[in-house]
C-alpha cells in the first residue's frame, strides 16, 4: 500500500513536469506534433521496460477481457485525454486547466455509481461542489491583462476553447482508472508494465490512423529544434510518470492513488510559475481554484466512517453524515 501511494507522489510531480514542458514547446510547436513525439516515446520506454522486468511472459498471461480494458484505457486516456488536454493547454495555458481537470474524478465516482454499485454521501456531494466552484473561482482570470493575478503578462487566454477541451480530457482522464484497475488489480510490476505498453499501443495505432491524413507526417516532422526538445522532454516525463501510476493501481485501490495524483495540480502551478511565468496566469486565484479542488477531492474520497470515528461525533451527527444515495445498505 505504502510503495503504491509513493509511486502515486511520483506519478504526480513528472505528470505535473510534463504539463509544463508541453506548455514551453507549445509556444512554438503544434499539438499535433506534441502528439507524434510523445506517443512514440511513451511505446518506445514501455517496450524497454517491458523486456527488462519480463513483461513478455506476464502479458501472455493476461486475460483477453483485461487487454480490451487496457487497449480501452490506452486510447481514452493517452490518445483522447491527452489530445484534449493538450489543445486546452496551448488555448488557456496548465495553469488555468488544472482546476477543470479535476472534474475527472467526478467522472469515475459517477462510474463508480453507476457501474460499481458505490453510493453518494453528503461529503462527496460537498466534494462535488467544491469541484466545480474551483474552475468558477479561475474564470475571475477574464481581465488578465489587468487583472492583479497576472500584472506582467501578456498571455490572453482563449478560454472557451481551453474550458471545452479541458472538460472534454476529463472525460477520458477520468473513465480511464476504472479500467486500468480493473484490469491491473493484484497484479506484478511486470505484468502492470506491460499493461501500460498495451495501452500505449493501443493509443498509437490511433495515432497513426490520424497521420494518413495528407500532410499530417510532414507536418508532424517539421517540428523546430526548440519545441522538439520540450515535447521530447514532455514524453519522457508522461511515460515515466505513467509507468508510475501503473504501478501503483496495480498496488494500492483507486481510492488511494487518484487523490494522490491529483496533488500534480499543485506542481503544475509551481512548475509553470517557474518555467512559464510570462505564458501562463499565475496568482492568488489560481492558487484559491486550485486548492479550492483538492479540498474536493479530499471530501470525495475521504471515508465518512473515518470521520466519525476520528471526530466521535454524536449519533444524530454520524446518522446525518452517515446518509447515502442510493441506500445500498
Amino acid at each position: 500500500m505504502l510503495a503504491g501511494a509513493l509511486l502515486a507522489l511520483v506519478a504526480a510531480a513528472t505528470f505535473a513536469l510534463n504539463n509544463a514542458a508541453f506548455r514551453r514547446g507549445s509556444l512554438e510547436g503544434t499539438v499535433a506534433q506534441a502528439m507524434g513525439i510523445s506517443l512514440s516515446l511513451g511505446v518506445g520506454l514501455y517496450l524497454v521496460a517491458a523486456s527488462v522486468t519480463g513483461g513478455w511472459n506476464a502479458l501472455a498471461v493476461l486475460p483477453s477481457q483485461s487487454i480490451l480494458m487496457l487497449c480501452a484505457a490506452g486510447i481514452l486516456h493517452f490518445a483522447w485525454g491527452r489530445y484534449c488536454n493538450f489543445r486546452a493547454t496551448k488555448a488557456m495555458g496548465a495553469n488555468l486547466v488544472g482546476p477543470v481537470q479535476q472534474s475527472s474524478l467526478i467522472v469515475t465516482l459517477a462510474l463508480a455509481v453507476t457501474v460499481l454499485g458505490e453510493a453518494l454521501t453528503p461529503l462527496r456531494f460537498l466534494g462535488i461542489g467544491l469541484i466545480i466552484l474551483g474552475p468558477a473561482i479561475s474564470l475571475r482570470v477574464r481581465r488578465a491583462n489587468v487583472d492583479a493575478d497576472a500584472p506582467a503578462t501578456q498571455f490572453k487566454p482563449r478560454l472557451m476553447e481551453g474550458y471545452t477541451f479541458a472538460l472534454l480530457s476529463a472525460t477520458g482522464y477520468g473513465t480511464s482508472p476504472i479500467l486500468v484497475r480493473s484490469a491491473l488489480e493484484n497484479t506484478s510490476i511486470a505484468t502492470s508494465l506491460a499493461g501500460g505498453l498495451v495501452a500505449y499501443l493501443a493509443a498509437g495505432a490511433v495515432m497513426a490512423v490520424t497521420l494518413l491524413w495528407p500532410g499530417r507526417v510532414a507536418h508532424v516532422l517539421s517540428v523546430k529544434a526548440a519545441p522538439a526538445r520540450w515535447f521530447t522532454a514532455s514524453g519522457v516525463l508522461v511515460a515515466l510518470s505513467q509507468m508510475a501510476g501503473y504501478v501503483a493501481l496495480a498496488l494500492a485501490p483507486v481510492s488511494i492513488v487518484t487523490p494522490i495524483q491529483r496533488l500534480s495540480l499543485v506542481f503544475r502551478v509551481y512548475a509553470n510559475s517557474v518555467l512559464n511565468r510570462d505564458h501562463e496566469i499565475v496568482g492568488p486565484r489560481i492558487w484559491a481554484a486550485t486548492g479550492t479542488g483538492l479540498i474536493g477531492v479530499l471530501a470525495l474520497t475521504v471515508s465518512t466512517d473515518w470521520i466519525i470515528d476520528v471526530l466521535r461525533l454524536p449519533q444524530p451527527a454520524a446518522a446525518v453524515l452517515g446518509w447515502q444515495w442510493p441506500d445500498i445498505r
